[in-house]
């Protein structure tokens, strides 16, 4: 393993505690007891990358051939229902590590399904796919409208990374460049439309 990939490895670790975290911090909004925090905070950072799995038939899905990602997200959960003020009251840092995680799993479905020959449309849905869907599960579990399906810029970011990758591979450009590229075109977008309080545009109700 290269030292690129150790870096996206890393990062990717980062994004599955990140999002862990973020899981677990609505199951104790939501007053869940012990396990429906642990479900939650599971289910968001391993939800999007199990699904892209079954549908690409790569089985068993990625956290069942390494059990690092799991351990990880029940300690993240566990951390959160022990001390969940500790995580509230550093909300800016969980966003910025929530983005970094984005990022890294927009690059990593999206290169998966690159390898895997997929056309542009099926490598940007897996791309977006392995990024969001852990969180629409948690929100769909917790009885919430998904965050995607909201305003809020999140999987257009991820849209943006993953078309953006898609052309990088296609023009040649080394993996790394491209990797780094994209995820940081994905964080970039997500900080600014955090910071600058930009929504995508909604129908009013007539």
């Amino acid at each position: 393993m290269n030292f690129h990939l150790d870096i996206v490895y890393a990062l990717d670790l980062l994004g599955t505690v990140a999002f862990a975290a973020s899981g677990a911090l609505m199951g104790v909004r939501k007053r869940m007891d012990l396990l429906g925090v642990i479900v939650l905070g599971v289910v968001t950072a391993t939800g999007g990358g199990v699904v892209r799995d079954v549908l690409m038939h790569d089985t068993p899905p990625f956290c069942f051939r390494n059990e690092l990602y799991l351990y990880l997200a029940l300690a993240a959960s566990l951390a959160v229902f022990i001390a969940p003020g500790k995580f509230e009251r550093r909300r800016r840092v969980m966003l910025l590590l929530d983005a970094l995680g984005l990022g890294t799993f927009l690059v990593i479905g999206t290169s998966k399904a690159l390898a895997f020959n997929l056309g542009f449309l099926g490598a940007v849905i897996m791309g977006v796919m392995t990024a969001t869907c852990g969180g629409m599960i948690r929100d769909v579990l917790a009885n919430e409208i998904p965050l995607v399906l909201q305003r809020e810029i999140y999987a257009s970011a991820c849209i943006a990374g993953g078309v953006a990758l898609w052309f990088m591979h296609r023009a040649g450009l080394p993996a790394p460049v491209a990797l780094t590229v994209a995820a940081g075109l994905v964080v970039a977008i997500r900080v600014a439309a955090i910071v600058k309080g930009w929504q995508l545009p909604r129908r009013q109700a007539q």
